[in-house]
């Protein structure tokens, strides 16, 4: 299950049913769950004084795709999946089921919450908190320095089921809040509220989300998203959306 050209510390920690792929080096401060798979040319645990002694920690059934590093110091639930050429920084305290797209860079000290989704160069900032069943789309950037180059920090806050649509930046402190949706290619420098579509440069309230309608010809309510659009989700999630909205009930209108 390891590949002959992989180094695998001695030190590393490594459950049943682990395949190592070609040059992939594995360092000593890395725990690795069951069931997992890590292709080749990676960099797993790579030591940091940053990580403060603390190991990485992969949860069981992860895949990571070649040329990905990992920095020691970050802990990842059941089920990562990552695309290629991925970094992440130490600090980046992740839940279940996140995945991660190519070339997408997590810059550490950042949380993460449950089935959260990262298509592919997706930046991540230091000092991001973001929820649960996130979705950030292709080229998004999350900042954190409000007037660059300084020392000072302020991570951005997106919460649960918000979506934030491709090439958009957010900008140091700002607050996404729950189910809004951010339009491509803006520019949010303000708080969003909850269920609101912004968009534009510099991003501006459009309407609430629920005003959005799916082109596919039924005229139902884009929004909330979770009310129509399952795939990927444990049946467990999707019953209790469903029974959030009372099934197959009336549309918001």
């Amino acid at each position: 299950m390891i590949h002959p050209t992989a180094l695998v510390s001695p030190a590393a920690q490594l459950g049943e049913r682990v395949t190592i792929g070609p040059f992939t080096v594995i360092h000593g401060d890395v725990q690795i769950g069951a069931d997992t798979t890590i292709g080749s040319h990676c960099e797993i645990g790579t030591p940091t004084p940053r990580a403060e002694g603390r190991p990485l920690v992969l949860g069981a059934h992860t895949t990571i795709r070649s040329h990905s590093i990992f920095y020691a110091g970050s802990t990842f639930g059941d089920g990562l999946v990552t695309g290629h050429r991925v970094t992440v920084r130490e600090g980046t305290r992740a839940g279940s089921h996140l995945q991660i797209g190519t070339l997408s860079d997590l810059q550490g000290t950042c949380t993460i919450g449950d089935y959260v989704r990262f298509h592919s160069n997706v930046h991540i900032g230091q000092l991001s908190t973001i929820g649960n069943y996130v979705w950030i789309f292709p080229y998004v950037v999350l900042t954190n320095d409000p007037h660059p180059p300084s020392n000072v920090m302020r991570g951005v806050t997106v919460h649960d089921y918000a979506a934030i649509a491709t090439m958009s930046v957010v900008l140091p402190g700002v607050v996404i809040g729950r189910g809004a949706l951010v339009g491509a290619h803006s520019s949010v420098g303000r708080d969003v509220a909850e269920d609101t579509v912004v968009a534009g440069a510099p991003a501006k309230p459009i309407c609430p989300t629920h005003e959005l309608r799916l082109k596919d010809g039924s005229g139902r309510p884009a929004y909330p998203w979770r009310r129509h659009f399952h795939r990927g989700y444990p049946d467990e999630v999707v019953q209790a959306w469903l029974a959030e909205f009372g099934g197959a009930g009336p549309e918001i209108t």
